[in-house]
């Protein structure tokens, strides 16, 4: 679901998906294609790196890791795609390949890559396809991108692992060289934070933070280290 439309019509959240229109079979030649490409590697800076990551909503998943001790800031963008300078509303298309996506800067002496792979699967839907929760399309698609041969291993492990445990099902998150990320419009930066009582932040965004609080309160920064 476009969330545009669905602070319009946030009544009616549940009942009116917005389908993906471009064609399976070019998505699935373009999801072979990029699995073959080098990943590229995005170099520390002042102590601190970078990772990506989509699952849905960029707006959520920005607020989940800005939570997270250790993360220096998360950033909202687009990734996986194959057009240049993607916006929100090319990317609401479906047309781009790209899914909203968020950049995490974060000090690796705090919190490891493991531990933001375990974030990003302990904060969605891990077999919902094509989109999170309302949130229906290409565009919010689950991604996970890798830097290099180590991070790969992390997530495949972690992957392996899901997909043993009962009842838990196939994972549906795609997994990604990583490539290049493009920083969304202004506006979108810390979008749940400044609109705390936008329809969807309320509905959609705040309960899957607090969702995911719950289930990871060893890794919460304290309220000192959030303000």
């Amino acid at each position: 679901m476009n969330k545009l439309f669905f602070l319009l019509f946030s009544s009616l959240i549940v009942s009116l998906p917005v389908s993906c229109q471009s064609n399976d079979k070019n998505k699935e030649a373009e999801a072979v294609a990029q699995k073959t490409q080098q990943p590229v590697t995005v170099p520390s800076e002042n102590g601190l790196e970078r990772a990506y990551f989509a699952s849905g909503c960029f707006w959520c998943v920005e607020a989940i890791y800005e939570s997270v001790k250790g993360v220096d800031e998360a950033i909202s963008g687009y990734s996986g795609g194959h057009t240049k300078n993607p916006t929100y509303e090319s990317s609401n298309t479906g047309t781009t390949g790209h899914a909203e996506a968020v950049e995490i800067i974060y000090n690796p002496n705090v919190v490891s890559f493991k531990t933001l792979v375990d974030v990003y699967f302990g904060s969605q839907n891990i077999t919902q396809v094509n989109g999170q929760g309302p949130d229906r399309g290409s565009q919010y698609r689950s991604i996970i991108f890798y830097q290099n041969d180590e991070q790969k291993q992390i997530i495949d492990t972690k992957i392996a692992a899901l997909e043993k445990e009962v009842g838990k099902g196939n994972v549906a998150a795609q997994v990604l060289p990583f490539q290049k990320f493009w920083k969304a419009e202004a506006y979108h930066q810390d979008y749940e934070k400044n609109n705390p009582n936008n329809p969807y932040i309320q509905n959609v965004s705040i309960p899957r933070l607090n969702k995911f609080k719950a289930k990871f309160p060893d890794i919460l920064k304290t309220d000192k280290e959030t303000h």
